[in-house]
């Protein structure tokens, strides 16, 4: 059996966490600047149920969550893509840097100035040739001010204070790479890390994220024969940051918001009434918190379990996120009502990114496979279209 074929098993959860991510993500943000009272007053007691389509495209359209999550993707398939070819590769983060300032590209130029003038612009990802990304969703602060900083943050060289939420967002990728080969999942946590400190300087701002990529990659690799409850791999991933941030002034903090969340989804009270006590989601432990409130909760049904997510005061698009990575991953695409998949804008892209984090690059330094379109997206960095002219 080759590497691709025994990937395969996995294809279904790993595009459940991208598409879960992006479904919670377009479903809170309509409401990611709403009080709870109101989003009640627009759409009823019950909250925000359904997508709100956008009057011209008529999709649900995704925010910087969903965005930045798929140029994380293709920083870490563009390194990966380095390594088996070149045999040699930077550390993943730089990757993942490399695409984010790519990403800040789509935010900052006009999207006639970049189709008017395609050899002008450089980078990594061949995200920059799909036009809906160039659209401004209330992109983070802290992630454009980190990023125009032309500095790259790092673990030991924090590039601020922040621990908005801008760096769990956007980080399952990292967790769906088995195919890279880390030698033990503590390394593939703390390269969430590594990847939300390029942005989020706090210990609070990225150690939420090494939890979320410790929860991802159990449900997906981890979940195949086993089927673990979703309580038992969230208690292991509160002892693996403890593990892998020994000492840390924050732990406390962390876990024990942890602890919160899992005593709340046991209780039987409103779901909005046990996400007020775990915060708004504005900063990663809160987000975290509220993801695994509502995933816990809902472990079984993935629409109760995003609606729940997003309907607070706070913010709606990136605890909808985050719920979606977790409950996708655990449950699988196939799991996934249709009307989140129905109209979501770059759906697609999404599935397309899923499959190449799969199966990964096929081709070797001195090998005789040959894939034309791996090597353009990821080689020559262009949209790939079958008999096509870019």
């Amino acid at each position: 059996m080759n590497k691709k074929e025994a990937n395969k098993k996995y294809l279904d959860k790993i595009c459940g966490c991208l598409v879960g991510g992006a479904a919670g993500d377009a479903l809170g943000y309509p409401v990611e600047f709403f009080s709870w009272r109101e989003i009640q007053k627009q759409f009823g007691a019950g909250g925000i149920t359904e997508y709100q389509l956008d009057s011209q495209t008529e999709k649900a359209l995704i925010s910087d969550d969903t965005q930045m999550t798929l140029f994380t993707a293709t920083g870490i398939l563009y390194g990966y893509t380095r390594g088996c070819l070149r045999g040699i590769m930077a550390p993943i983060e730089d990757y993942i840097y490399m695409a984010y300032l790519d990403w800040l590209t789509t935010q900052t130029k006009m999207k006639r100035e970049v189709f008017e003038n395609p050899d002008e612009t450089e980078g990594i990802s061949w995200l920059l040739d799909i036009p809906q990304l160039y659209d401004n969703r209330a992109p983070g602060n802290s992630c454009l001010s980190a990023l125009k900083s032309g500095r790259k943050g790092s673990l030991t060289e924090p590039i601020n204070d922040s621990k908005g939420c801008g760096g769990i967002m956007r980080i399952a990728p990292i967790a769906l790479c088995a195919h890279m080969n880390y030698k033990s999942i503590q390394k593939i946590d703390l390269e969430g890390a590594k990847a939300a400190s390029i942005t989020h300087g706090h210990s609070l701002g990225y150690m939420p994220a090494a939890v979320l990529v410790h929860i991802i990659h159990c449900a997906v690799y981890e979940n195949q024969s086993s089927h673990r409850n979703l309580y038992d791999i969230v208690e292991e991933s509160k002892h693996a940051i403890v593990q892998l941030f020994t000492g840390n002034n924050n732990l406390t903090v962390l876990t024990s918001i942890m602890d919160k969340a899992i005593l709340l989804s046991k209780n039987n009270r409103s779901d909005e009434e046990n996400i007020r006590q775990l915060g708004e989601g504005w900063v990663a432990e809160e987000t975290l918190a509220i993801a695994l409130y509502c995933s816990l909760k809902y472990q079984d049904n993935f629409s109760k379990g995003i609606i729940a997510a997003v309907n607070h005061s706070g913010d709606s698009d990136s605890t909808g996120a985050v719920t979606g990575n977790i409950l996708g991953a655990y449950l699988g695409y196939d799991k996934i009502e249709e009307k989140w998949k129905n109209r979501l804008e770059l759906k697609e892209t999404l599935l397309e990114i899923a499959e190449d984090l799969c199966y990964g690059c096929q081709m070797a330094e001195y090998g005789d496979y040959y894939d034309e379109a791996w090597l353009k997206k990821y080689v020559y960095r262009k949209k790939f279209q079958n008999n096509t002219s870019i």
